[in-house]
């Protein structure tokens, strides 16, 4: 991917653990590296097929000035997320705070801190078959576009399926989305939980009936398997009421472990 620098950007604010550092301020250095794609820039001459990095330094300056953290890990972390967010075109960013006159009582040139933040993909399947059954898909799909750090890209049609598993009950309503977001998986993970939960969900029986059902399938291309969280959902090849509507918004869309896309998921379980 290609990057466009800055080097060093000179700011003077307040950050600081000690008091005197929040009121006095002291001078900072940023640098950034904006990931982006700057052919069709290159081939046209037009600024708004790139980045403006004369504007994105005024960002800078100011997000630096307007808040005051302890920690220039913090400064680091909501400045990165403030650019993504905020910066047309802007991918990921690999970002450098610089703290010169760190108060150590030593001598030192500089302490830094450098991150790398992006944003990544995520499909999410929805399902409910208790209550408002589409009012519960549609506040899910909502909530999670006002999440900080996420914007839903595509969702897919709700469709009617039967219940999987076994347990006698309510037939679903299910859908998939395509979320851009800035969480890591687990911080991901944990959102849709709390949605969950805020549409009172209670996890009674296995398989069984639910206000609300959110499931991470895919994360990028990652492959996870944690105690806490499995990536790609580990059934999803499975389940046509996730397979058929996630064919609507990502039929060629490859499942990084079986090496298939979900069309030809979908053939063979309609097949089988």
């Amino acid at each position: 991917m290609d990057k466009i620098h800055i080097h060093n950007l000179e700011i003077f604010c307040n950050h600081g653990v000690y008091p005197e550092e929040n009121t006095l301020g002291q001078k900072f250095l940023v640098s950034a590296s904006l990931y982006t794609d700057t052919r069709q820039a290159g081939l046209t001459d037009d600024l708004k097929k790139s980045i403006h990095y004369g504007e994105v330094c005024h960002m800078i300056k100011k997000f630096m000035k307007e808040h005051t953290f302890k920690l220039i890990e913090s400064a680091a972390e909501q400045l990165a997320a403030y650019l993504l967010i905020h910066t047309a075109n802007l991918q990921k960013i690999r970002l450098e705070v610089k703290k010169p006159w760190a108060p150590i009582g030593l001598p030192l040139e500089t302490v830094s801190v450098e991150i790398e933040r992006a944003w990544h993909t995520a499909y999410i399947a929805l399902g409910s078959n208790m209550g408002d059954r589409e009012g519960y898909l549609r506040q899910a799909v909502t909530s999670l576009d006002e999440t900080t750090g996420c914007q839903v890209e595509r969702v897919s049609e709700f469709v009617v399926t039967a219940p999987y598993g076994g347990v006698e009950q309510e037939d679903f309503l299910n859908g998939c989305l395509l979320l851009k977001t800035l969480l890591p998986p687990v911080e991901l993970l944990h959102r849709l939980q709390k949605l969950e939960q805020a549409a009172g969900r209670e996890r009674l029986v296995h398989w069984g009936p639910r206000t609300l059902d959110l499931d991470l399938l895919f994360y990028d291309d990652e492959i996870w398997d944690t105690q806490e969280l499995t990536i790609p959902h580990p059934d999803m090849q499975n389940r046509d009421f996730v397979l058929a509507p996630l064919e609507q918004i990502a039929p060629l869309k490859r499942h990084p472990l079986l090496n298939k896309t979900i069309r030809q998921l979908k053939g063979e379980l309609s097949d089988g």
